[in-house]
């Protein structure tokens, strides 16, 4: 893999491209470009644009992701609730790391309404960013029960880590899905509109794809955003088995550099079991959190013999001094929907 680094010029999306640690973007005159060391010249991607405070952003809108740094285009909104701890305090963290004290003296958080995006990824960036990028998975058919399917380059994004841009090019993102759910219309601003295989697959996917609650707790300048996601129900051995699949995204909003070392998982099930889940690291690394690169990102996924249920627990964070803390993974629910065995591969044909 070609080595990666950042430097920008236009102070907008200054710290984006820095802590994204993904693509080498220059902007001159709002103009963006990008580059990694083994191309000999900047491919220019586009103008900036003034991010939205107020209002969404609509169907087409082409983007730079403020923290992983990536190129991508909106395919629709999401109005989900977000949760927010914002909890980070030493007074506040448990005795001794002890988990079910986390879990037991949570206090009620209310939530707030907040946008995300569903998104497509520029496939050219995939193999750059600190983020898994088939994260999006679907369970098969009831006759594969134990079939997942990804679809590559979907991505959820909130409002506030998009950086719209302009470009002149008809075909400004990669990706297999491009052609399929958009169309180009000249005049248009943005000059991308959904064909109506998008809303057909928003409407058959939709309980599959639908982003509803959002949690968010910060330990010790580590925060940890978690959203879960109902996948479905398959019969497994005369038992009804129910998938979750859940995202979390690890930042370091502070100045020392912190490393993942393990997981302490604690599953309740509404059938009455308690599963304890330990392990080094997560899904196959020990990513670093550094102000260069303070982001990590990754999906895993959950099945009970119970229609709800909840997961909360902890990571053991190492300093570079050697000492430890326990950054909380807040609580979250996971609560079934009715059941459909929609295949999303097979709306493709």
């Amino acid at each position: 893999m070609a080595a990666v680094v950042a430097k920008v010029v236009f102070p907008v999306i200054r710290n984006s491209c820095r802590r994204s640690g993904a693509l080498f973007v220059i902007s001159f005159r709002n103009r963006i470009h990008t580059r990694t060391f083994s191309q000999r010249k900047l491919e220019t991607v586009g103008k900036l644009e003034s991010p939205k405070d107020q209002g969404k952003y609509v169907t087409g809108q082409l983007f730079l992701h403020k923290v992983f740094g990536y190129r991508g285009i909106v395919l629709f909104p999401w109005l989900a609730r977000l949760y927010d701890r914002d909890i980070g305090t030493k007074e506040d963290r448990p005795v001794d790391g002890n988990i079910d004290n986390v879990h037991a003296g949570n206090k009620e958080v209310r939530g707030k309404t907040h946008t995300y995006y569903q998104v497509l990824i520029d496939s050219r960036d995939c193999p750059f960013i600190r983020a898994q990028t088939e994260a999006v998975t679907f369970l098969g058919n009831q006759e594969n029960s134990r079939s997942l399917y990804a679809i590559p380059g979907l991505d959820y994004v909130a409002h506030e880590d998009l950086l719209p841009y302009s470009s002149t090019e008809r075909n400004p993102i990669f990706h297999e899905l491009f052609d399929r759910f958009l169309q180009y219309e000249s005049g248009h601003d943005p000059p991308f509109s959904p064909k109506e295989t998008l809303r057909a697959w928003q409407e058959k996917n939709h309980p599959w794809l639908e982003l509803s609650d959002v949690h968010r707790e910060t330990t010790e300048n580590v925060r940890v955003t978690v959203i879960p996601f109902y996948m479905g129900c398959r019969e497994s051995q005369n038992s009804h088995v129910y998938w979750w699949r859940y995202c979390i995204r690890l930042e370091n909003l502070g100045e020392d550099t912190v490393q993942l070392r393990e997981r302490h998982w604690r599953i309740f099930s509404l059938s009455g079991t308690l599963e304890t889940v330990r392990g080094r690291g997560v899904v196959g690394q020990e990513p670093i959190l550094s102000k260069e690169q303070p982001a990590f990102q990754y999906s895993s996924h959950v099945s009970l013999q119970a229609p709800s249920g909840h997961m909360w627990g902890t990571f053991r964070m190492e300093l570079p001094d050697g000492h430890s803390f326990d950054c909380r993974i807040p609580p979250f629910s996971l609560e079934s929907k009715q059941d459909d065995a929609s295949n999303p591969h097979g709306f493709f044909g």
